[in-house]
């Protein structure tokens, strides 16, 4: 063969033997005695789907070589030729700088593996397969039994001889394997509880996120986002929330993309109650990935408890997807009591309204203002005042979002409204005229086409001006002008109890003492613990010589005020005359006074023959029992109508042997001369008790 020209050799030409020794085991000996080309996997380069052959040339003819990675060493293939071309070009390693051992790209997917097929077309993309290691971690090459089109194997076809298969390793994660190739570091797998999303395995330089491994290799949680979500669902399930919730404010600060960061952020929210910024936090899920069922269902399950039935509907419901049955069946009961809630409401059936705004916070909407609103609005119309006044939630300063806060509505009013609109009714049955006049004011501002909240808006101005005429006019003693003009105010809001009371004091000024009582009647049936009314109905039956009722009235109002001597005198006097009234014997009778000193025997007997019940105080000098005689002092300023008696037998020792008494401080109570009741060190509250009982 040394002695004939060879033929220059083309591309096309070299690529068809190449093809034909790959496929046939066929030797090629392209110069004199220079041997057989074999594959090498070493000098193949399966690293990019489509791997240009490298082409140099020399004395004419064309040659054409690849680089491999692959550590194979069953069979090879060489580009090399019998006229001496040289196979040792540079490998991808070397001609690739960016290029590291063990590293995996940062767009790799496991979903790429599993749906690749063999023999199809790959795409002109680095980005498009996932890497596999060689085992000696210097280049990448695709998956098993997968070559390149258009390379070595034009049709991607799996090669029939020369090439051994390649063992691989099966990691799992989650549920199911997939084949990852030798080099790859897998995130493990986590065990979610419910209400948190793991989310999808996020691979990053080789590292395995969220598992052991990150640790070991140095991953710092304070810079990687997976990191620290996974750090933050450790803390969730543990129960340490505010732990959580900082774990996944700072992966959100590092990724504010995220929608799992968003939605699991908003897990942690609900634990801690803290719902309005859980729903933006789920918004905020939806708004990055409009297609998250979760989010959708956590968003329509925290809507419902808050009372935004139409909008937890949309979410609950989610298009193309099953709606779970508990939340399901909670949103229908809350949408059934609500509707009949609003029918009883609409035609004034307060104590229905009452009923079911209850059973529809219990059904489900447990964390719902509005709600709780609609309980204190019935509770004032059915003049319980004071429990209504306890049940009106106080006005959160933002609504939970501003969508939320243009479309719910409650009654046909704006959610933020509706608030303001029942604290300006409980505002103005309480007399806090210039709070309800600025609560329904604010009402008006957030809805201001809203019927109910204009009239009342109404109401209140003119209720205001009335009170402040009637006011005018009763300083000026015309207090029949003052009555009309109190009454023109009652027109306007027949259920306000500061209005029957003012009118009641101008009754009594003009010594109509019986409308006087009927004024305070009303104004104790919307607000039953209405201190000025109980002095101005007991005032008014006294007059009218009722002593039985003023006695009442005077005894409530001396367990409201202790501490008013004034209320203690009409109190005293008027058990004086009730006594009188029923024919009973009432002597030297005084009202107050000190706690009288006793040292003689003959003495102590007249005092306790008197009159009334008495008190008796046996003492002596020391410490212990000067504790004891403020207390003492506090009584007989609210029991005036009770004789107080102090002893100290020390200084008075028959007075201690004729009553028997060996242990102070000792107190016995006497009624005309008979002893009724002794107690040995009681306690003040034992003491007040039976001081009372034996009161007028």
């Amino acid at each position: 063969m040394s002695g004939k020209t060879k033929p220059e050799l083309g591309l096309e030409s070299l690529s068809d033997r190449l093809r034909n020794t790959l496929t046939n085991g066929e030797e090629d000996c392209a110069g004199g005695g220079d041997g057989v080309n074999k594959p090498d996997f070493r000098e193949l380069d399966l690293g990019s789907p489509v791997s240009p052959l490298r082409t140099r040339t020399s004395g004419g003819l064309t040659a054409t070589t690849t680089t491999s990675s692959s550590s194979s060493s069953s069979g090879s293939v060489s580009g090399r030729n019998s006229s001496g071309l040289s196979s040792n070009l540079p490998r991808k390693s070397d001609s690739n700088p960016n290029s590291h051992s063990g590293e995996l790209s940062a767009e790799s997917s496991p979903s790429a593996v599993r749906n690749f097929k063999p023999g199809h077309t790959r795409s002109d993309s680095a980005g498009s397969h996932p890497p596999t290691h060689s085992s000696s971690g210097s280049v990448t090459s695709p998956a098993l039994n997968v070559l390149p089109t258009g390379n070595i194997c034009p049709s991607g076809r799996i090669l029939k001889t020369g090439m051994a298969s390649r063992s691989t390793k099966t990691d799992v994660l989650g549920s199911g394997s997939v084949n990852y190739g030798h080099g790859s570091i897998m995130r493990g797998g986590l065990a979610s509880k419910p209400g948190l999303d793991s989310g999808p395995p996020v691979f990053s330089r080789g590292l395995m996120v969220g598992g052991e491994p990150a640790k070991r290799a140095g991953v710092c949680g304070g810079s990687d986002p997976e990191e620290l979500k996974r750090m933050g669902n450790d803390s969730y399930r543990k129960g340490n929330l505010s732990e959580a919730l900082s774990l996944y404010d700072k992966a959100i600060a590092i990724s504010p993309g995220n929608a799992t960061f968003h939605f699991n952020r908003a897990a942690a929210l609900m634990g801690l109650r803290r719902l309005v910024e859980a729903v933006r936090e789920c918004e905020e899920a939806i708004r990055l990935d409009p297609s998250y069922v979760r989010a959708h269902h956590r968003l329509g399950s925290l809507l419902l408890s808050l009372g935004h039935i139409e909008n937890a509907r949309e979410h609950i419901c989610f298009s193309g997807h099953q709606p779970d049955p508990a939340e399901m069946q909670k949103l229908q009961f809350v949408e059934k009591h609500m509707s009949k809630c609003t029918g009883a409401r609409r035609v004034g059936d307060w104590r229905s309204t009452l009923r079911e705004v209850e059973t529809a916070i219990a059904s489900g909407a447990d964390a719902s203002p509005e709600f709780c609103a609609c309980r204190a609005e019935a509770l004032l119309k059915l003049h319980q005042l004071d429990d209504a006044f306890s049940a009106m939630p106080s006005i959160p300063n933002s609504t939970p979002s501003t969508h939320l806060h243009f479309q719910s509505k409650i009654f046909g009013m704006l959610f933020e409204a509706y608030l303001y609109f029942v604290r300006a009714q409980i505002e103005l049955a309480k007399g806090r005229f210039e709070s309800a006049l600025t609560a329904i004011e604010k009402a008006g501002h957030i809805h201001p086409r809203n019927v109910e909240i204009s009239n009342l808006l109404s109401n209140v101005r003119l209720v205001g001006r009335a009170r402040a005429r009637g006011n005018d006019l009763f300083k000026s003693e015309r207090f029949t002008e003052a009555c009309s003009a109190y009454g023109e105010g009652l027109r306007f809001d027949p259920s306000n109890s500061v209005l029957y009371c003012n009118r009641a004091a101008c009754w009594f000024k003009l010594g109509q003492w019986e409308r006087s009582v009927d004024d305070c009647n009303q104004a104790l049936r919307i607000q039953p613990n209405y201190v000025k009314a109980l002095l101005r109905r007991a005032a008014s039956n006294s007059k009218l010589e009722r002593w039985s009722e003023a006695v009442k009235d005077y005894e409530v109002l001396r367990r409201e005020l202790p501490e008013d001597k004034e209320v203690a005198e009409s109190l005293f006097h008027a058990q004086v005359a009730f006594k009188k009234s029923r024919g009973e014997e009432v002597y030297n009778m005084k009202f107050g006074g000190e706690v009288e000193s006793v040292s003689s025997l003959e003495q102590f007997r007249a005092a306790i023959a008197s009159p009334g019940a008495s008190v008796v105080l046996f003492k002596t000098g020391s410490s212990e029992c000067k504790q004891i005689s403020p207390f003492l002092d506090t009584l007989c300023t609210r029991y005036p109508s009770i004789n107080f008696l102090k002893v100290d037998i020390e200084e008075s020792p028959s007075i201690a042997h004729a009553e028997n008494v060996r242990i102070v401080p000792t107190f016995k109570i006497y009624k005309r001369g008979t002893r009724v009741k002794e107690m040995i060190c009681p306690s003040p509250e034992v003491l007040e008790s039976s001081v009372r009982h034996y009161s007028i």
